[in-house]
């Protein structure tokens, strides 16, 4: 069967890559076309745009690049309807998936499949309205969306595992954990994840040094993001002993004694792997972010670890709570507080088990090759 895929960002390029690997695995006559990038070009297939060309973040840079958005969406348009695909498959990034949605849903008879559903759940949950009319079968990744989507929106979708335990468990077998010093250090480690996109870092990694330098005792190392070149982290270390090193994270995180980690993913990875965390996001305006959470935003936790244990797991230091002061307290207590550390990482197992075992990519291809022969 002929499978369109479109994304927009890296982490939709490596889980769509898992994906095509899976579809190939119960399709052999599998045939891709995409919006992607090099992982999912490294599984086979036509590439007919890269992710990055379509990759605008924020308000200003969205509107400076309003041409080029609109001229990529009608290209996109234009492509699918020229292949005719058996299905179309869209990997998160919803605003500009949601449109491409809505146009094949209204002028081709082509399925819509979607894998790693639209986080409507935090911000934007109007858009269960699109979701309902436009897409044909939604493949959640995360299991409290099974309710938010059946129960309160009446909306039945398939929930299939989460794809970071894969990527964790493959890295793991791979690279079995040894007692040798990371780094040539003999110190411990405090990982150090500050997110990946230049204003994440920007606004939380001056801070989460100066946090982490109050420990001498352990060696400080940064997780430094794809697409972010040494030369940007370099005028936010300043004099803090760091090293900085690229596409080496999950071995950090094999390695970290603790971790202070930006929400993200990298919460989830970090639990994954049993590392012992806070979660810190600053934003310049924090007492107004704090209250819009308390009074606007749908959701009590911003940390994956949390959403899905749908409780308190790890510490989150959000807005005007995220201080230099606090976060060394709870830096202390994950070092020091034997009994603290303890009961986060029974809380990683719990977390863990509403996860379910490893398999998303084959459960999702197994159902889409299901429901495309019915």
């Amino acid at each position: 069967m002929k499978y369109y895929l479109i994304v927009g960002e890296a982490s939709g390029d490596l889980h769509a890559s898992h994906l095509m690997t899976a579809l190939k695995a119960e399709d052999p006559q599998a045939d891709f076309r995409f919006f992607g990038g090099d992982l999912m070009a490294a599984v086979g297939g036509t590439m007919v745009k890269h992710y990055k060309e379509l990759a605008y973040m924020g308000f200003i840079p969205v509107l400076l690049h309003l041409r080029t958005i609109f001229a990529n969406m009608k290209r996109c348009k234009e492509d699918i309807v020229a292949w005719n695909p058996d299905a179309v498959i869209l990997v998160d990034y919803p605003g500009f998936n949601l449109n491409i949605a809505k146009f094949v849903h209204f002028e081709t008879q082509i399925p819509v499949f979607y894998y790693i559903s639209p986080k409507i759940w935090a911000w934007k949950e109007y858009r269960i309205k699109n979701i309902k009319r436009d897409v044909d079968e939604l493949f959640s990744i995360l299991p409290f969306e099974v309710e938010f989507f059946e129960e309160k929106h009446r909306y039945p979708i398939h929930y299939v595992g989460n794809p970071t335990v894969d990527e964790v468990a493959a890295y793991q077998k791979a690279h079995p954990k040894n007692s040798e010093a990371f780094l040539a250090d003999n110190k411990p480690v405090i990982a150090l994840l500050a997110g990946s996109r230049k204003q994440e870092i920007k606004d939380n990694l001056p801070d989460m040094l100066k946090a982490a330098s109050a420990f001498p005792d352990y060696q400080l190392v940064l997780a430094g993001a794809p697409g972010i070149v040494p030369e940007y982290y370099k005028q936010y270390v300043g004099q803090a002993k760091v090293k900085i090193i690229f596409d080496q994270t999950y071995r950090l995180l094999q390695h970290a004694e603790a971790a202070l980690v930006t929400s993200g993913t990298a919460t989830l990875e970090t639990a994954l792997f049993r590392v012992p965390q806070v979660v810190c996001y600053y934003t310049p305006i924090g007492k107004v972010v704090s209250f819009l959470r308390r009074h606007i935003l749908k959701v009590k936790f911003i940390s994956l670890v949390n959403l899905i244990a749908n409780r308190e797991v790890v510490k989150e230091l959000v807005a005007d709570t995220m201080t230099v002061g606090n976060m060394q307290s709870e830096l202390k207590k994950l070092i020091e507080d034997q009994e603290y550390k303890d009961r986060m990482l029974a809380e990683y197992e719990y977390m863990a088990d509403r996860l379910g075992p490893a398999g998303a990519p084959q459960h999702a291809a197994r159902k889409m090759l299901e429901l495309l022969k019915k």
